[in-house]
């Protein structure tokens, strides 16, 4: 079996990018996660807020998986 190793580099490039946007979304989710719910638990009326702050880390793999797949199909 032949390895080529321009492409096993850039296999192991897009799965960092993935890991890593998802890491990061865990890592953010999870401090905005914790601190929303004692707000919600104070004031209930701000749970849209809370939710908007919530899903803004979501970006992250958004835009991790979207690099992985550009480095797997080798668009740059």
């Amino acid at each position: 079996m032949v390895v080529d190793i321009p492409h096993a580099l850039l296999a192991i490039a897009a799965g960092i990018s993935i890991a890593g946007g998802l890491i990061g979304t865990g890592m953010a989710q999870s401090g905005i996660g914790a601190s929303g719910m004692g707000i919600y638990a104070e004031k209930p009326e701000l749970f849209g807020r809370v939710l908007f702050f919530f899903v803004i880390p979501e970006t992250l793999w958004i835009l991790g998986f979207v690099l992985g797949i550009i480095l797997l199909l080798g668009v740059i």
